[in-house]
């Protein structure tokens, strides 16, 4: 092609773009830096429920379908009555009907009053219905739909003697919910980080705080570290990501780097010959996929029975395992119940198998 036909093709590839609406009007504030948002990407992204309950969906639901919803989706973590299990933190209990009355949880005062639950803290509803829409449940967030999140913290509130058994929580009355709060008072904005009226519009900080340039003392490295002891107590934290967000475990399943933690600098890698790549079974890439790892690990109980325990049990039995997998169930490793699994069957019939023919890894 010529070099004359190539130029001559560039305006008209241009208006070709522009007819597609693919290139933008270019940001007004930051000359040449990016494009205006569309009102539908902005739509997207916001999906947040404000104290104001501005942002909440239209729609309702029940204590009672709530217990329904929670007994199947929530519970295996949360346990029936909000108590958790030995990972999570229980979510009710240490309010009272006085803390209900004024708005301040009392127990928050006592320094030994045995931890601090879900109830005990947070100052707003909103908070509620907005963590539960967004992050819940833990094996596939976003799945519920804004009358079962209204439902599922209908129930939770229940627990918590704020509402009673015959409550159906909305739209319209959630307002009159957030006075009845245990905690609404204990939320302040009695500090200079807020930019509100309490300080007559100041918006920043209380501090004054120089960069040093010179004769500097050594920057403080913060690091985190888990005792020998507990650092693999709940199984490999890697191999428990969630399948929404970058929450990355550390790996471990593998020694502490102390020289790190001390503020050292990693030794490089020593090259070593690569062994030839082990087969990977399929059904280590559907745990994954699926989320099995969230509960399960390979060698130790997390929430649920380990793979390898699993595998002894069950040695042959991959058709009951399909079974158990599709239908979930409880009692048989513990109180804590498993969900049914929605996964594909074919998905569902590849790990049972693993399983029954001994979990190899």
């Amino acid at each position: 092609m010529s070099k004359f036909r190539k130029v001559a093709l560039i305006p008209a590839l241009i208006a070709a773009l522009f007819a597609a609406g693919v290139v933008h009007a270019q940001s007004k504030a930051y000359p040449g830096v990016g494009r205006p948002a569309t009102a539908k990407e902005v739509a997207a992204w916001d999906i947040d429920v404000r104290p104001d309950f501005k942002g909440l969906p239209a729609g309702s639901g029940s204590v009672e379908k709530g217990q329904d919803i929670w007994e199947a989706k929530c519970a295996q973590c949360h346990g029936v009555f909000g108590e958790s299990n030995e990972v999570f933190s229980p979510l009710v209990g240490g309010t009272t009907a006085d803390d209900i009355k004024t708005g301040r949880v009392a127990n928050l005062t006592r320094p030994d009053f045995p931890g601090r639950t879900t109830m005990m803290k947070v100052a707003t509803v909103s908070t509620l219905w907005d963590y539960i829409n967004r992050a819940m449940p833990w094996t596939a967030p976003k799945s519920l739909k804004p009358d079962e999140v209204y439902a599922v913290t209908a129930y939770l509130l229940n627990l918590a003697y704020v509402v009673p058994d015959n409550f159906v929580l909305s739209d319209k009355n959630i307002a009159e919910v957030q006075q009845r709060m245990p905690n609404r008072n204990g939320m302040t904005t009695q500090h200079n980080l807020w930019p509100g009226k309490e300080f007559k519009g100041a918006a920043k900080p209380d501090t004054a705080n120089v960069a040093c340039m010179k004769d500097c003392i050594p920057e403080a490295k913060v690091a985190s570290m888990l005792p020998d002891y507990a650092r693999n107590a709940h199984g490999n934290l890697a191999d428990q990501n969630r399948l929404v967000g970058q929450q990355h475990g550390a790996d471990t399943a593998s020694p502490e780097n102390k020289s790190i933690l001390a503020g050292g600098i990693a030794p490089a890698p020593v090259a070593a010959a690569k062994p030839a790549p082990k087969p990977v079974d399929p059904a280590l890439a559907l745990l994954n996929k699926h989320n099995c790892t969230a509960c399960h690990a390979q060698d130790r109980k997390v929430v649920g029975p380990s793979f390898n325990d699993i595998a002894k049990k069950y040695a042959g039995k991959a058709d009951y395992l399909s079974t158990k997998i599709k239908a979930g169930g409880s009692g048989v490793w513990g109180p804590i119940p498993m969900p049914p699994q929605s996964a594909p069957d074919g998905d569902i019939k590849t790990i049972a198998n693993w399983l029954a023919a001994g979990a190899a890894k």
